[in-house]
């Protein structure tokens, strides 16, 4: 078991079935595509992207094992396993670890505000303790417009400072790029073996040239290979390639994210059932289906088939 390699990764969206519940299957082999004919280098199940607070603990805890059977590739999945209560961050957390993934997603405990900075570090400290695996890999996940509890530059380096290789690295779901570069500032980034990865492909350049990993975006699920085309190129035609990259990240920001990637991965494979939201969030609108559709159209460089 290894930590997961650096570069680009899809945040899943997650397949649903009839039901409500989680179609696992049908991710796995989603994630599969992702990793091959999508352009990505990894992909992060069951985040926000993947809807995973919506996603029952039970189907959570088997879902690694669903991967493993599968024969995919731990070092190229990082799952999501935050939770509110901290003992099922460390189910979770160990459910995967034991299904020969080492590489965890983990939200700060997100029920109660405020929390102290010793408070958020105990959380992740006790996971760490408690699985008391030296395989175990952590990513800290923070997303404070989202938990409403973001996670202090200085309780990540604490956290790496006191824990090591099993503190791997942070997703930087805040927008704001400077607070990206501030924890790979901080920590040393992945000279000192801490993966930051920013969430938006329209950072990746500047991340790469400071410090950061690659980069863990919603956007991906549909758009990775245009990352991959401006990373393969050089001088002006990587510009043009990067300004194409960053057009496609602006118009996906104009949907709601989950449901927009969900209606191209329809769109894509011809199964409408990937339109599926879990309760409170919804499909888009028949207007915004179609005002998608145009906008995919009018990219200046080819659309995805």
């Amino acid at each position: 078991m290894t930590k997961a390699i650096r570069g680009i990764y899809a945040a899943a969206v997650s397949p649903f079935q009839e039901d409500g519940s989680l179609d696992t299957a049908k991710l796995v082999a989603y994630c599969k595509y992702l990793t091959t004919e999508g352009g990505c280098d990894g992909v992060a199940p069951t985040g926000t992207t993947g809807e995973g607070n919506s996603i029952s603990f039970r189907q959570k805890m088997q879902l690694a094992g669903a991967f493993a059977d599968a024969g995919f590739d731990p070092s190229r999945a990082i799952f999501g396993t935050g939770a509110c209560a901290t003992q099922d961050a460390i189910d979770l957390s160990k459910a995967a670890l034991d299904a020969g993934f080492p590489n965890v997603l983990v939200l700060p405990p997100f029920y109660y505000k405020n929390p102290s900075d010793e408070g958020i570090y105990r959380y992740f400290a006790q996971l760490i303790e408690a699985i008391g695996d030296d395989r175990l890999r952590v990513y800290l996940y923070h997303f404070p417009q989202m938990s409403m509890t973001p996670i202090p530059v200085d309780v990540a380096v604490r956290l790496k400072k006191d824990f090591g290789p099993i503190v791997a690295g942070l997703k930087d779901s805040s927008g704001d790029m400077s607070q990206a570069l501030a924890f790979a500032d901080a920590t040393g980034g992945v000279k000192a073996d801490f993966d930051v990865y920013p969430s938006s492909e329209a950072f990746l350049f500047e991340g790469l040239a400071k410090g950061c990993a690659g980069i863990i975006s919603g956007s991906t699920n549909a758009f990775a290979n245009k990352v991959k085309a401006a990373l393969v190129v050089e001088g002006a035609a990587r510009d043009t390639a990067f300004e194409a990259v960053k057009e496609v990240r602006a118009m996906a920001s104009k949907y709601p994210l989950m449901a927009a990637m969900k209606q191209m991965e329809a769109w894509r494979s011809g199964d409408d059932t990937w339109t599926r939201m879990a309760p409170p969030l919804v499909p888009l609108s028949a207007e915004q289906q179609a005002n998608l559709k145009a906008d995919v159209a009018g990219l200046k460089a080819p659309a995805p088939a």
